[in-house]
């Protein structure tokens, strides 16, 4: 029997009985076989303290937290596996202290959006996960009888679109769809998230829009959690405010990059930086501080949106796209904004109101047959991957490429350094905590913050506070040493994703990564990873 193994710190971020954070010294002790952590001192214990043999670390002043809960994370397989892929997501979270991700239900072929696609993504993560991995459903038009199902087969809540998605198999909802799938999971534990963006031609956005105020998503659903994803636009607060005032169960996650890329410092053609939303200036950045350092925020949790494709799809300029240029070593490609017209802006705006306006009609659960098959019986290895579409028109440029379900940019369409012909997706997961530690200087938040921004609020969203997100006795042995003084520089060779291309590169951070603990074992010892990929797949079905 493998003995308990001791993590001790002058300072660890402790959660107490009544969930509030603490930071003390404390001794920690923690299973392999159980994977749980079965006793906390809040004081330093000397290794005599233990049986003989007990394995024993010291790594004051080193901050032992909580495993981050990274809550919004593409890793893209089975389907389009030359973007990311379970192991190398899941390598790149586990050398950043990230415990558990929830993978989002697009960019993999097929979606997560019947039961036969959860079972195909399930099959292709065996073996290969380094951190656990929870999965979101998605909501498209006419898979209404899939939902209670996913929610049955454990996913952590659902997604939708309210406008194009960027890739054909996941395809926008209507106003009506919505209205659907609120009347289908209106009493089922689970989250329904929207990427809330609308059209500027048909939506502008934030302008002369009440709806928020209306009662519609509480009367229709008022019990089912409703959550904004990557707000960005802080001038979506004050609805959000109202519309929690109103009864409405909202909330909103805002992203890493919102909090430390402004939009005025990115050179024009440097579309690393490309997202949607898009990165704002600095007042709206200050702004998002303000709100995460308000008592009664709307934003609870901080993601990464890890959205990565092949460098290809970023359109970067050729001085950018070799390996060997300096993080500095821009092109101006002529394009006159980093962030696009101002038309573009403001269809890139999180128009949190719009999610209230969709639900104006009344609601009908009732709808047309989907004509969507059910492969609830078709084995993971029979599903065929339906091949990408040519889009020889489409506004981001790109073609279908020679793999099913894999896209490359038609070099005759696009100019390098297009934001607008570039790939929407900003690569940092295992960054966050470096990010937001530095970040997070003079802005009034402090690592209690960050633990619970990004710890604790994140396992509860996806229903796991129970297991995660906490130093609890009880709780899962998901650890993380966090040495919030050593300064170090992002390169290529500190990417551990699958694509080395990201707007964070050349950055010094102050605060690294130098163990990562999962269900009680060692996964990241600060070097390299150690032993096989043994990461949870979490399929319990969720009843909070």
């Amino acid at each position: 029997m493998s003995h308990d193994i001791v993590l001790a710190s002058t300072r660890a971020v402790l959660t107490l009985p009544d969930d509030s954070l603490l930071l003390s010294p404390a001794t920690i002790t923690i299973s392999p076989s159980t994977g749980r952590i079965t006793s906390i001192t809040p004081s330093l214990l000397p290794q005599s303290s233990f049986p003989p043999g007990t394995p024993y670390v010291d790594h004051s002043p080193r901050l032992l937290l909580p495993g981050l809960v990274d809550a919004h994370v593409h890793l893209n397989e089975p389907g389009r596996t030359e973007w990311e892929g379970f192991e190398t997501g899941t390598r790149a979270a586990a050398v950043g202290g990230v415990t558990t991700v929830v993978d989002m239900p697009l960019n993999a072929i097929p979606p997560t959006t019947t039961i036969g696609g959860f079972k195909a993504k399930i099959a292709a993560a065996q073996g290969q996960c380094w951190v656990n991995v929870g999965f979101y459903g998605g909501v498209v038009p006419g898979n209404q009888d899939e939902l209670l199902p996913l929610v049955e087969a454990g996913v952590r809540g659902f997604k939708c679109f309210l406008i194009d998605s960027g890739v054909d198999e996941f395809p926008a909802v209507s106003g009506k769809d919505v209205e659907i799938a609120m009347g289908v999971l209106k009493d089922a534990p689970t989250t329904l998230m929207f990427h809330a963006e609308m059209d500027c031609q048909s939506a502008p956005a934030l302008r002369n829009d009440r709806r928020l105020r209306d009662p519609q998503p509480r009367a229709l659903a008022p019990n089912l959690h409703l959550h904004v994803v990557h707000l960005s636009a802080t001038q979506c607060i004050p609805m959000l405010r109202e519309a929690r005032a109103n009864g409405v169960n909202i909330t909103a996650e805002t992203c890493f990059h919102y909090l430390g890329l402004k939009a005025e410092d990115i050179e024009d053609g440097d579309t690393r930086h490309k997202c949607c939303p898009p990165i704002r200036e600095g007042n709206n950045q200050d702004a998002l501080w303000a709100e995460l350092a308000s008592p009664d925020s709307c934003i609870r949790t901080v993601v990464s949106d890890h959205s990565p494709c092949t460098p290809e799809l970023k359109v970067l300029p050729a001085r950018l796209s070799k390996a060997e240029a300096p993080a500095d070593d821009f092109v101006d490609s002529g394009f006159s904004s980093p962030r696009g017209s101002d038309d573009q802006i403001a269809s890139l705006n999180a128009s949190v109101a719009e999610v209230p306006k969709l639900l104006e009609t009344p609601m009908s659960i009732a709808s047309p047959d989907s004509g969507i098959d059910n492969p609830l019986d078709t084995p993971p290895s029979k599903l065929t991957p339906p091949a990408a579409p040519e889009r020889p028109d489409s506004a981001i440029g790109v073609a279908a490429g020679d793999a099913p379900g894999l896209d490359k940019v038609d070099a005759a369409l696009v100019t390098p350094g297009d934001f607008f012909a570039a790939w929407g997706g900003i690569s940092s997961v295992g960054l966050g905590l470096p990010i937001l530690h530095t970040a997070s200087r003079g802005k009034g938040l402090d690592v209690l913050d960050i633990v619970r921004l990004c710890s604790q609020a994140t396992a509860k969203q996806v229903g796991l506070s129970h297991r995660k997100g906490g130093l609890k006795v009880g709780m899962d042995a998901d650890v993380c040493v966090f040495d919030d003084a050593e300064e170090w520089m992002l390169t290529p060779g500190e990417m551990r994703w699958k694509n080395k291309c990201s707007p964070w590169e050349g950055r010094t951070f102050r605060g690294k990564v130098k163990e990562t603990w999962v269900g009680g074992r060692k996964v990241w010892d600060g070097r390299e990873l150690v032993g096989t990929p043994a990461g949870e797949l979490i399929l319990e079905k969720r009843v909070a």
